[in-house]
């Protein structure tokens, strides 16, 4: 058997984790860090780093898919904000950039990405839904990727429809979310309806997923089998999110 010892603190980290306008980032003591796609200057934490490469290099999409923005500090990311405000209003901002403190670029998970051309926009990048970029979205929820702010979507997120925006969420919640359409406010409200030891929500690959609520003054201890593979992340809310597979692997 493993046994994992989870701490309150874990509640702010993982794949899961939701940062919008309600949930602010707790930053770490540290990020595990890489550039991407062969860019020195964008960086994205290490697992979602490895499954964006697997993806573009699937589809055969290096000459033509790029990253425009990854991970930002609140430094970075307070000085987009207000540069916004002052080119293009604060309507048009609040529409497409977080408050600083509450953006999905500081977690390390989140990539904007842009088709190649002679001039990107780094608010608003060209990602359309044909081409090498519909080639893309196809296969993104298996490498646990989402399109974090869909079209009519608008009132759940927060933010308006960023067809370039994408968060990284691991398997399987990447396919599950795109099966069922849900957002990441959607499906983490969804899994709180399913407490661990009492029912699971199943993943077309078969893997377990269940949610544990955080206790107030004790840390929380797991138990899995050997032949279990498993994943846990915080929701950033009130809990952990448990993955568990059964001889099988999680990853694409």
């Amino acid at each position: 058997m493993s046994r994992v010892v989870l701490k309150k603190a874990n509640i702010f980290k993982g794949d899961l984790i939701l940062v919008n306008a309600e949930s602010g980032f707790k930053e770490p003591e540290g990020f595990d860090l890489v550039p991407v796609l062969g860019r020195e200057d964008i960086l994205l934490e290490r697992r979602a780093a490895a499954a964006l490469e697997k993806l573009v290099e699937k589809i055969g999409g290096r000459d033509n898919i790029v990253p425009v923005s990854g991970w930002r500090s609140q430094g970075e990311q307070q000085d987009i904000w207000d540069d916004t405000i002052i080119n293009s209003g604060e309507e048009f901002t609040r529409r497409f950039v977080a408050v600083p403190g509450h953006s999905e670029h500081q977690t390390g998970l989140a990539i904007d990405l842009g088709l190649k051309m002679e001039h990107i926009d780094f608010i608003c990048p060209e990602f359309p839904y044909d081409g090498i970029c519909g080639e893309f979205r196809k296969i993104a929820p298996k490498y646990g990727f989402i399109e974090r702010y869909p079209r009519g979507k608008e009132d759940i997120t927060g933010i308006g429809h960023e067809p370039w925006h994408f968060r990284y969420v691991g398997a399987p919640h990447g396919e599950v979310m795109a099966e069922t359409g849900l957002t990441l406010e959607e499906y983490t409200e969804l899994l709180r309806g399913y407490v661990l030891g009492e029912k699971c929500l199943k993943s077309a690959g078969g893997a377990e997923i269940a949610y544990l609520p955080a206790k107030r003054c004790e840390d929380t201890a797991l138990e899995f089998e050997d032949d279990c593979r498993f994943s846990i992340s915080g929701d950033n809310i009130g809990g952990f999110i448990i993955t568990r597979w059964r001889g099988q692997d999680g990853n694409p």
